[in-house]
């Protein structure tokens, strides 16, 4: 994993969340997902330049099914979401909402 990306499993993601004082941002992808590859670039660079201000991790739903079907949380809460595979503007704008 980069330099400020985390990686979440089912044992570890109920706990980092409730109690993280900063927004997260959860990228949930599988092996077998070509746009979910894609992204992981843009998702390096964005857990970098928001270091500090938002904790980004990636989730594997293959490998840890339970979890899967949230994306940014502040507070403990689901206050945003993106479906299917994003360009980093989009996720850049989301990560400003949670951030205001």
């Amino acid at each position: 994993m980069a330099d400020g990306l985390l990686e979440f499993t089912d044992a570890d993601f109920d706990n980092t969340v409730s109690t993280s004082d900063i927004p997260i941002l959860v990228d949930f992808w599988a092996p077998w997902c070509g746009p979910c590859k894609a992204m992981t670039p843009t998702i390096e660079k964005l857990a970098g330049e928001f270091a500090g201000k938002v904790l980004v991790g990636k989730m594997d739903i293959q490998a840890h099914p339970q979890t899967a079907g949230k994306l940014f949380f502040k507070n403990g809460q689901v206050v945003e979401s993106l479906i299917g595979a994003a360009n980093e503007e989009k996720i850049r704008d989301k990560m400003d909402i949670v951030l205001e």
